[in-house]
């Protein structure tokens, strides 16, 4: 006897169960580069925002940037950035995140402000992208160029989230220096 698969819709599971299914909004391949995009395009505006407004405007670009592109809202975000070091490595806050970007926060006396380096392009070149449903996840490299035109890759990983209303944000960055034996 051959068993046919049964395939529910989420509108009928949502009905017979009252519960809805994750993945209700389907991410796509452009919707993560678009938010790679968008951050990039942050980084850069937090950038130019210290460089000529000086560090009070940055760290609200800086506070925009997160509340917008970040999942706090929703639960943690899960954030390691490139060179934060111990006890702290590990962000888990708004707080902790903007810390990082731009430095000044007690809490997190380490920090002097990553996204304060005059940083004026960002291209991402993504490796592989995977997608399941609502969730996103991307691996490959960050070039940041300065001012100056000096640059700098590092190795990322980002996990999106597309949310009911369509917006994306991040759930995971991990970021870390390339590997040099």
């Amino acid at each position: 006897m051959k068993l046919t698969p049964l395939i529910l819709s989420t509108a009928l599971v949502t009905s017979m169960t009252g519960l809805a299914i994750a993945g209700d909004q389907q991410i796509t391949e452009s919707d993560i580069v678009a938010a790679q995009k968008a951050w990039g395009d942050a980084l850069v505006a937090i950038a130019i925002a210290y460089d000529e407004e000086g560090e009070k405007r940055a760290r609200e670009v800086a506070v925009e940037t997160i509340e917008r592109y970040y999942n706090h809202e929703n639960g943690p975000s899960l954030f390691k950035p490139t060179l934060a070091q111990e006890p702290q490595r590990f962000r888990t806050t708004d707080q902790g995140a903007v810390a990082y970007f731009v430095g000044g926060d007690p809490e997190f006396p380490n920090d002097d402000g990553f996204a304060l380096k005059s940083w004026r392009e960002v291209v991402v070149d993504n490796a592989a992208i995977f997608i399941d449903r609502n969730i996103g996840m991307s691996m490959g490299d960050v070039t940041l160029t300065d001012v100056d035109g000096n640059s700098v890759s590092v190795d990322k990983t980002w996990g999106f989230k597309k949310l009911d209303n369509g917006e994306v944000v991040i759930v995971l960055h991990h970021s870390s220096i390339p590997y040099t034996p």
